[in-house]
């Protein structure tokens, strides 16, 4: 789940500055310290304990390498033990620690992977997935994709990958597990709403997202779907803007369902073409300090009755749109409650080619209304029930429409 400023930071030298303090602190205590008096009782005696327990933000960095070479002699398959593994994992261990979900650190593998995403095309199951309540939640598959196609839903609960529980994976370890080659199968075992669970076989593929799809309906009602903020969604929706332009609609059916996020950037761009000034959201940084991003002031499309379709799996970036044109009157909301995530994330680029996603801020809508972990609620609610998936029938798009076609 993604909602990124497009600026990406700067490379950072963490890497580097954990090794040049690591390396001082190492080569300092073999400067000072015979190495079988550090080994002996003092390091873990009464005093050394309480002093330790008052100190408690008093670290020496020499711990990181005692812990790295009881490894690297004492495990019992300390031959298998790779570095890379040992030297990444501690640095995935140090975000996870913020008891952030959304804050990660990315090796190399993984970021190329992500950025993959982005740009819309990667091997894998098409969907996205997030940590809710401490259980990894499909937040959306995504249309046509094959795990769209094998049954998976939008708030599904991951409770094993291949028959292994996921207990106490992180999204980023389940993710690895979950993507791979085209043509291989992976079995999620998942839970539906109070259902037993039930296990889904997904054939992985090449994925390739066109994030925004456009149909004239012909009942003059315009269909517009956004299913990522992604790299090629600023330039698709340009085009569907002067296409709208240029047919005059009776209205503009707006669908966000299944919309995981991405870029903040592309959502406040998208916004504008409905809110001609004002802000679309505000950014919520620590120490109280507080940025609006205002509207772009294009609004195209402001005076054009619009509809918004949200689910359980619009998240993100996708409820920041929703939130502002809600907010502003712009567009009535139709379909179930959102996701609810709040947080803005921004990557910063490591030396290795490594990154770390940290989240930066929390957002507010122009109202200034917290939608972490509550969502958007519809203005309009209505159900999509087992029967209408299985005969393809989708209730809230007839609704969307028929209340522009009544409202017109």
């Amino acid at each position: 789940m993604r909602n990124l400023n497009k600026k990406i930071k700067q490379p950072a030298l963490i890497i580097f500055s954990l090794l040049i303090v690591g390396g001082v602190y190492l080569l300092g205590f073999y400067a000072g310290k015979d190495k079988t008096a550090y080994q002996g009782s003092l390091a873990y005696s009464p005093e050394v304990r309480e002093m330790r327990a008052n100190n408690k933000d008093n670290f020496d960095f020499n711990l990181y390498f005692e812990v790295w070479n009881s490894l690297k002699s004492e495990h019992v398959d300390k031959n298998k033990i790779k570095d890379s593994d040992l030297f990444y994992g501690s640095l995935e261990g140090m975000a996870a620690a913020t008891g952030d979900p959304y804050t990660i650190f990315m090796n190399p593998e993984e970021t190329t992977e992500f950025y993959e995403d982005l740009s819309g095309t990667f091997e894998g199951i098409g969907a996205e997935i997030g940590m809710r309540n401490e259980i990894i939640t499909v937040i959306a598959p995504l249309d046509g994709t094959p795990a769209q196609k094998a049954g998976l839903r939008a708030g599904d609960k991951i409770y094993a990958i291949d028959g292994e529980s996921v207990l106490g994976l992180s999204v980023n370890e389940a993710v690895k597990k979950i993507r791979g080659e085209k043509g291989t199968a992976v079995t999620l075992t998942i839970i539906r709403n109070d259902d037993k669970p039930s296990d889904i076989e997904i054939i992985r593929d090449k994925i390739v997202v066109n994030s925004v799809k456009t149909e004239m309906k012909e009942n003059g009602v315009y269909y517009l779907q956004i299913s990522n903020f992604n790299d090629d969604t600023q330039i698709l929706f340009d085009k569907a803007v002067s296409d709208i332009l240029l047919k005059n609609p009776k209205g503009i059916v707006l669908d966000l369902r299944n919309n995981p996020g991405g870029y903040l950037d592309t959502a406040i761009y998208i916004a504008s073409d409905w809110i001609k000034e004002g802000p679309i959201v505000a950014e919520q940084f620590g120490e109280n300090k507080r940025a609006e991003h205002p509207s772009r002031g294009q609004a195209r499309l402001s005076g054009i009755k619009t509809a918004v379709l949200i689910n359980e799996g619009s998240a993100s970036a996708s409820e920041i749109v929703a939130g502002a044109l809600r907010d502003y009157k712009k567009a009535t909301i139709i379909g179930k409650q959102s996701f609810g995530k709040g947080s803005v994330q921004n990557v910063r680029d490591l030396s290795d080619g490594s990154s770390l996603k940290i989240t930066v801020a929390r957002w507010l809508t122009p109202e200034g209304d917290y939608i972490h972990d509550k969502g958007i609620a519809p203005q309009i609610e209505v159900d999509i029930s087992e029967d209408d998936i299985n005969n393809n029938r989708d209730p809230q798009l007839e609704r969307a429409i028929n209340f522009i076609l009544e409202n017109k």
